[in-house]
């Protein structure tokens, strides 16, 4: 399926709606966690051609790096610090336009400027988050929340 991604040129709804039944099939028929994660990077880097999507899963008490497309990123990060982990505690998913506003952000990339970070919960336990970084400021919004959070939903954690 991989070499069959079609990417959009339409708006960004348009991109998300047909990306999303293209995750669909990736994910489909493959139980491994880690492959699924990396697909859903690797598409969405694909289309969108974000600075860093990757994924942070918990392990002892931490957000332990996964799963990513981009630069180099922070291996771990502690309960509460950073977006990633104050969508950890939250347990929601957390849109920031700038993230040199945002008190504790950690700085994986001095070329990040907005990021929303999604969290993975199966059974009321947050298991890991999504984060995506870009380089323009307000580059996420309601429409990345609603797509965005669709892609989680179909990973069989």
């Amino acid at each position: 399926m991989a070499e069959d991604l079609q990417i959009s040129e339409g708006s960004k709804v348009e991109k998300y709606q047909s990306l999303l039944p293209q995750i669909k099939a990736l994910l489909e028929g493959e139980s491994d966690l880690i492959a699924n994660l990396a697909n859903v990077c690797g598409a969405l880097r694909e289309q969108f051609n974000w600075l860093w999507i990757g994924f942070y899963l918990v392990k002892n008490d931490e957000l332990v790096l996964g799963p990513f497309q981009g630069p180099v990123a922070c291996t771990r990060i502690r309960k509460g610090k950073g977006v990633c982990g104050a969508s950890w505690i939250a347990g929601k998913t957390l849109i920031v336009a700038d993230v040199e506003k945002f008190p504790g952000h950690i700085a994986c990339s001095s070329l990040s400027k907005s990021e929303i970070v999604i969290p993975l919960i199966k059974n009321n336990i947050v298991l890991g988050v999504f984060d995506i970084d870009s380089i323009s400021l307000n580059d996420f919004d309601e429409i990345d929340q609603l797509y965005l959070e669709k892609i989680v939903a179909l990973i069989n954690l």
